[in-house]
């Protein structure tokens, strides 16, 4: 008896998804929980994994088709994959016999080396491919292969290099190189992610009195923390001891003392939250993602550095899940990490204020009466200016920037 495959029920802010990419043919032997299909929503990729070990009898929605909650996608025959194997590996043995006759050699020395040379093939092909980056993951090997992609040129962001399924897609989509002034065009259309980004900042542009404040904090003592604890920090917890973790620290302790930067509006209506959920913006192949940590007050150092890099892996494999992504009282960005100097970043609705980091750069300044060299980056501050006065924005910043610069007070709470 067929089984058809569905997509699967989706969230309520979620009302159709794209068809991004099948992974299998018509007539293709599928496993139980394989991935056979991409769906692409308005802010997360879904895999659909087959239910039942058979046969992909029929695909029923094509790459581009736009789909729903339970429409039937695809149709899997149960049980013929084994059958079709099976007959495949019986012809594969019946053939062995007769083809040795004409590989005959004269004597046993000329047997020998054949025998080795055809064994190294083997061999080879059951080693991962691998591009200059690294290993290929099982996820960017078919994409590699269905956009007819060179392993060795696609770059690996993964760990230890592995190029990730992101990478692939990624290099995928890149434009082919051109022979300079050559004055060629493509037309790409955004992705419905792309699309989704596009329309919330938009909405934040247009319906949000937006303004950004600035700030320079002395990073020296956050760094002379890490150098000095950093390696015991990661013997004792298993994670490297990062930056972020000092902001989302700091941002969660001011947002306590500063009710209105962690507000959000519905309607003529202000919500303040008593909890901080942090959005962590995170840049990926397909765009910009915010998962959040939730009561980010309440988790100490090493939960937030594991939690942040549990996001990173998950948003660079294309794992984010919609639940990662959904909620969020107040944003960090870090724009440092690609050297930006200064930026103003724009508010993530219906949120109220967005925090921005910077690259940090040794600058000339005065200290005690002296000029010194130090450490210093810029923040900024992007805020609805409907819910959430100067004052309130500017000593919100003060207040991040003294707890930076004075990391006790974050152990202590003052």
């Amino acid at each position: 008896m067929s089984i058809e495959v569905k997509v699967p029920v989706l969230p309520e802010s979620v009302t159709d998804a794209t068809i991004a990419s099948w992974h299998k043919k018509a007539g293709d032997a599928v496993k139980r929980d394989e991935n056979l299909v991409d769906l692409e929503t308005d802010k997360v990729v879904l895999e659909v994994p087959s239910p039942t070990d058979g046969v992909l009898k029929e695909i029923k929605a094509q790459v581009g088709d736009t789909v729903t909650s339970a429409q039937v996608i695809a149709v899997i025959e149960p049980g013929a994959a084994a059958a079709k194997d099976d007959g495949k590996t019986a012809a594969k043995d019946d053939a062995k016999p007769k083809a040795e006759p004409k590989a005959e050699p004269k004597d046993a020395g000329q047997a020998a080396a054949p025998a080795k040379a055809q064994a190294a093939p083997a061999k080879s092909s059951a080693a991962p491919p691998k591009s200059s980056g690294g290993e290929l993951s099982p996820a960017a090997n078919r994409v590699a292969a269905e956009a007819k992609l060179d392993p060795a040129a696609i770059e690996g962001t993964g760990r230890g290099g592995r190029v990730t399924k992101e990478d692939a897609v990624a290099a995928a989509a890149r434009p082919p190189a051109v022979a300079a002034g050559a004055r060629t065009e493509q037309r790409v259309p955004m992705t419905r992610i792309r699309q989704r980004i596009a329309e919330r900042m938009m909405q934040s542009k247009n319906s949000i009195a937006m303004l950004t404040s600035f700030n320079e904090v002395n990073m020296k003592a956050v760094m002379g923390l890490r150098k000095q604890l950093g390696e015991a920090f990661e013997k004792t917890h298993g994670v490297r001891l990062g930056i972020m973790s000092f902001f989302v620290s700091a941002a969660a302790q001011a947002l306590r003392r500063h009710p209105a930067v962690n507000a959000s509006v519905d309607g003529t209506d202000i919500i303040y939250h008593a909890y901080a959920d942090i959005s962590i913006a995170v840049a990926t192949e397909r765009g910009l993602m915010t998962p959040v940590l939730r009561n980010a007050e309440t988790l100490g150092f090493a939960e937030i550095e594991r939690a942040i890099g549990d996001y990173a892996t998950k948003a660079r494999d294309g794992g984010l899940t919609l639940d990662d992504l959904q909620g969020g009282t107040f944003t960090i960005t870090n724009g440092g990490v690609f050297g930006s100097l200064l930026s103003t970043p724009i508010v993530n609705p219906p949120q109220s204020a967005i925090l921005g980091m910077h690259t940090i750069k040794e600058r000339a300044i005065v200290e005690g009466g002296q000029v010194i060299a130090a450490p210093m980056m810029y923040i900024a501050l992007s805020y609805d200016h409907r819910v959430i006065d100067g004052k309130d924005a500017v000593t919100f910043l003060v207040d991040i920037k003294d707890q930076l610069e004075n990391p006790a007070k974050m152990l202590f709470g003052i």
